[in-house]
């Protein structure tokens, strides 16, 4: 799995630029538009929220677990708007110590090892964009990608009672990815040997599932799919919406940028993350059909 280290370089590193950019609790994952470009980013990933509430049948008092919980946007729409109770967990310090001081319930764990003793039960979990990291490049190339993820629904399959349900969405690889021995990073800019050469360098440590398939099977026999949808085009809309956001004049935002460029200069990793932000390489694996991105409810049998 990416280690925290891995993820505090993606996640900590622009917290602040971030923050200043999407909001102090904003969604870094696909929203939901359903085909309705017309929303505005806000309104989809608040449409995202009421899905995935809906499909989990949270309500008041309802007590719900938030693998992988970023800047906490779902903790805070379901505390706030279906009254239930939250546990957000991250393994980026930056993000865990932004939605405490925005009053949420947020611990850096790896969710892969929660037990029931750590927190007790829950009526319904979520991992929105953490599946993604489970699985590191080393991992898969020893052969134990299906083992990780059937060991997570075991982990799911614990904390859940008969008829608890548990959402996530992901990203997939998908018909047209290339050879791992075919990355690389000096091809032809916006190629795929090139984009998925920056991709590993965007989260370093993690390698994605082969398709919905992969993660369904590994969930039977303790789960039964309850729904399933790709929200390729709607992330490739949301990519879009962010790249909006993030060069939006702000003058905070743009000292921070300025104050960047030394490190850019002097550092050929910084430089590969510079490259990362303009290019938004995951929004042209999805293009490409490179990759996909499920939405996947799933329910304890």
């Amino acid at each position: 799995m990416a280690e925290k280290k891995d993820l505090d370089f993606t996640y900590t590193t622009i917290d602040k630029i971030f923050r200043l950019s999407i909001g102090e609790t904003g969604d870094y994952s696909g929203a939901k538009y359903d085909g309705d470009f017309s929303m505005s980013l806000e309104e989809a990933q608040r449409a995202k929220h009421e899905f995935i509430a809906d499909s989990l049948n949270i309500k008041k008092g309802s007590k719900v677990l938030d693998m992988a919980c970023g800047w906490g946007p779902f903790s805070k729409y379901i505390t706030r708007e279906r009254e239930a109770a939250s546990i957000g967990l991250t393994l980026s310090q930056g993000q865990a110590e932004a939605c405490q001081k925005n009053g949420l319930n947020v611990l850096v764990k790896d969710c892969r090892y929660v037990k029931p003793e750590d927190f007790g039960m829950f009526d319904a979990i979520t991992c929105i964009g953490g599946l993604e990291h489970f699985c590191s490049v080393e991992e898969w190339k020893e052969g134990k990608q299906e083992k990780i993820y059937n060991d997570f629904f075991q982990t799911l399959y614990n904390l859940l009672p008969s008829g608890g349900r548990f959402y996530m969405q992901t990203m997939t690889f998908s018909k047209n990815m290339i050879d791992y021995k075919d990355f690389d990073i000096n091809a032809k800019r916006g190629s795929a040997p090139h984009v998925c050469a920056l991709m590993t360098k965007e989260f370093p440590g993690s390698w994605l599932p082969y398709g919905s398939e992969m993660v369904i099977r590994n969930a039977e026999p303790h789960f039964k799919l309850i729904s399933q949808s790709s929200g390729r085009l709607d992330y490739i809309e949301t990519i879009g919406q962010w790249r909006k956001k993030f060069r939006k004049f702000n003058l905070k935002k743009y000292w921070l940028y300025l104050s960047l460029i030394p490190k850019y200069i002097t550092d050929k990793e910084f430089r590969h993350q510079v490259a990362i932000f303009k290019m938004s390489p995951n929004r042209v694996c999805f293009e490409q059909e490179i990759m996909d991105h499920y939405r996947l409810v799933f329910e304890k049998i």
